[in-house]
């Protein structure tokens, strides 16, 4: 399988070409110079994996929440790999690709990203099942969803925030909780999500569907109020 993927949900860029068994990733920590580094990684990234555009099967993106800039430059570039080559494009939400390495394990789980003003982008799962759809909640709305949940099963919380949240809200929360720091690579759950997509024949997203923002941009509210 022949794929390409990109999170720029955060201000951490990364991108990362799979071709059959061998992936290549790149990361870059650099904040406001997103737009400079984005197409020139994934021609990198590409031609270390040994792929041209027209090769890849799918595409993979989280589609938000996460960065207003971001995530907008992202869906661009990949939108205009899939109209040049009818490639589909999956897009995956940043809190179920966060999530994706740890749903095998038996814990309820939280994955959380600031969301600034004093809240977070926030969605609860246990096992396959979700408890709070992904949204933007004050901490006490996502400790309390947690406090009330039966049983003694313990938390963890996972995500691009875990720590801020949890070194905030930790004595607030009843159960049994800790956090794993943010060190996995986003584009490897891209890849694991969006080839079960492909595989059941999942036409990706529409021409015209984007990023998802779970919130109206500081320019739409000054323009709102």
């Amino acid at each position: 399988m022949n794929a390409l993927a990109v999170d720029l949900a955060v201000t951490k860029l990364t991108v990362a070409a799979k071709n059959g068994n061998n992936t290549v990733t790149a990361s870059y920590d650099i904040g406001m110079k997103q737009s400079e580094t984005l197409v020139p990684a994934i021609e990198y990234v590409l031609e270390k994996a040994g792929l041209e555009k027209s090769e890849l099967n799918f595409l993979a993106i989280t589609k938000g929440p996460g960065s207003f800039t971001g995530l907008r430059l992202a869906f661009a570039a990949l939108k205009a790999i899939e109209l040049a080559f009818n490639i589909p494009l999956y897009g995956i939400s940043t809190l179920d690709c966060y999530a994706e390495p740890y749903k095998q394990l038996p814990f309820v789980l939280v994955s959380v990203m600031d969301a600034k003003k004093d809240k977070f982008y926030a969605k609860i799962f246990d096992a396959e099942k979700t408890i709070l759809e992904e949204g933007d909640y004050e901490p006490e709305t996502i400790v309390s969803e947690i406090n009330k949940m039966p049983g003694d099963k313990p938390v963890l919380f996972c995500g691009s925030d875990a720590e801020l949240f949890y070194s905030t809200q930790k004595s607030n929360i009843s159960k049994n909780s800790t956090f794993i720091p943010f060190s996995m690579i986003p584009t490897d759950s891209l890849f694991s999500i969006a080839e079960k997509l492909f595989e059941q024949k999942n036409t990706g997203l529409n021409d015209y569907d984007g990023p998802v923002y779970l919130r109206a941009s500081e320019a739409e509210e000054k323009i709102t109020k």
